[in-house]
């Protein structure tokens, strides 16, 4: 058993891993008293190493808010002109932003959540609310094409007059407001699934957007009425291609699955490589968040326990250089054989 300092929050970690966590008084060390359930084994020699860091979204709340209330303004145009205009292209896309609202609704309140601190019963914060916010807008931008597509179908096989100059009017105003909405969301893109999904709903309502006003010109000069459900269509599998990617990745995630930023082998291969190191195994790599990732290992230093100052500065580069949030190591001396029950079932 050993102990050491802890950051600046009070939480009890309770791991399928084979070992739990007691709370002391805040200032505040934790010790880790390993039983033998978890991997059927039983330790009394190694030590543990733990490094927290939690990332909340800073100053996303205020994009969150703007990008809901310019899209609620523009349902609510798009909606009463789309029906003065008999547009389908202009109900589809007030719909299509409807959906976004909500999925935005979902975003932001998974950052928020994200923000909270962890608790006895969510010992790792309530980070993971962005991932299935990301698996709930996929579906939303689903259903949403399904609806467009239903729609379009009905409109071409009867088609209806359709206003042009209004159509182009209308969806033009659209395209500039989800146009500046998916920029505001684009910074964060790349490294938060759930900003991703909603940077999605905003660049996806912008193709939509400057899909119908093209149409609106091509009937306001044609009069050809069955343009403005068949650019519809062809904006729907656009949508669809890209959302499958952002559904795939957030159910990869809600499984527990490595996120795809992280290099398994690299890892194995620094924790192999590092002085009296002998071997690394129960190495586990799961995503806290969309922005987060945890790790457990077990090393096996046959020549004794490194110390504290060794295993701290393994968590440090494991944090800094491979992007894993919360890390805790197992040291262990070789002296039995170990067996990670996740490998044994069945």
């Amino acid at each position: 058993m050993n102990t050491h300092s802890h950051g600046q929050h009070q939480h009890e970690d309770e791991h399928e891993h084979g070992y739990a966590h007691e709370e002391h008084a805040q200032g505040h060390g934790h010790a880790h008293q390993e039983d033998s359930q978890g991997h059927g084994h039983a330790h009394d020699h190694g030590g543990h190493g733990h490094h927290h860091h939690h990332a909340p979204q800073e100053g996303q709340s205020g994009t969150f808010a703007l990008a809901v209330g310019l899209n609620m303004l523009i349902v609510v145009v798009q909606a009463v002109y789309g029906f003065i205009a008999h547009s389908t292209a202009l109900l589809a896309d007030a719909g299509h932003n409807l959906s976004d609202v909500l999925g935005l609704l979902l975003a932001w309140g998974a950052v928020w959540l994200g923000k909270r601190q962890p608790s006895q019963r969510y010992t790792f914060g309530l980070g993971s609310s962005s991932i299935l916010a990301s698996l709930a807008n996929a579906a939303l931008l689903l259903f949403a094409c399904g609806a467009i597509v239903l729609e379009s179908i009905q409109r071409l096989l009867n088609p209806a007059p359709v206003a042009g100059l209004d159509v182009f009017i209308v969806a033009t105003l659209g395209l500039i407001v989800n146009g500046f909405s998916a920029w505001l969301f684009m910074r964060g893109s790349k490294e938060d699934l759930n900003v991703r999904g909603a940077f999605l709903h905003m660049a996806a309502d912008a193709a939509i957007s400057a899909a119908v006003a093209v149409s609106g010109l091509v009937i306001l000069f044609s009069g050809w009425s069955w343009i403005d459900p068949l650019m519809s269509l062809v904006v729907v599998s656009v949508i669809v291609y890209g959302t499958w990617g952002l559904g795939r990745d957030a159910m990869r995630l809600a499984m527990a699955a490595v996120p795809p930023s992280v290099d398994m082998t690299r890892i194995r291969q620094y924790l192999s490589d590092l002085p009296g190191v002998d071997d690394v195994h129960d190495l586990h790599v799961w995503a806290l968040s969309t922005t987060e990732n945890a790790m457990t290992a077990h090393l096996v230093m046959r020549a004794g326990h490194p110390g504290d100052v060794f295993v701290d500065g393994i968590v440090e580069t494991l944090r800094a250089d491979y992007a894993m949030h919360h890390a805790t190591l197992q040291v262990e001396l070789g002296t039995t054989h170990h067996h990670c029950a996740l490998h044994t079932r069945g």
